[in-house]
């Protein structure tokens, strides 16, 4: 599956666009869509700037990164905003650590588990601060719609 028009919209506001790098909420360089690294794997670093349209295609580039362990992860049929909401969350918190996640077991065990929502929620810690309890619920809200 490839991350849908509505996810990439969902992705991009959730992660929100900055033309100049900047430290996450976890001290992490990150720069356009909360990319922390470009193509080639080199790390974002103070002082990079990039144009709307190069963050653009640096996030088109890097979501195939988390549609791909989405899809390697995830072993059962999935809507398109079910997939869509596991990429943005995969993309939030790394790939090794989705893969290893209660949402993804949740999902493989039955895709249709209600607590798969509390899952998701399990993820809204950074920096030991619960700062991303909301974005947890969106992205739970477009598991379930």
């Amino acid at each position: 599956m490839k991350l849908s028009n509505k996810g990439y919209e969902f992705l991009g506001k959730e992660e929100g666009l900055r033309l100049t790098a900047y430290q996450d909420s976890v001290r992490v360089w990150t720069i356009g869509y909360g990319n922390t690294f470009y193509e080639d794997g080199t790390k974002v670093k103070q002082g990079d700037k990039i144009t709307k349209e190069r963050a653009m295609e640096l996030f088109r580039s890097i979501v195939k990164r988390f549609e791909d362990a989405v899809n390697k992860t995830i072993t059962r049929e999935l809507n398109a905003n079910q997939f869509d909401s596991l990429v943005s969350l995969s993309y939030n918190i790394g790939v090794a650590a989705f893969s290893k996640s209660t949402v993804a077991k949740r999902v493989n065990a039955n895709p249709c588990d209600p607590t798969i929502r509390q899952a998701f929620e399990m993820w809204m810690f950074a920096n030991h601060k619960s700062i991303l309890l909301s974005r947890r619920k969106r992205e739970a809200d477009l598991y379930y719609s």
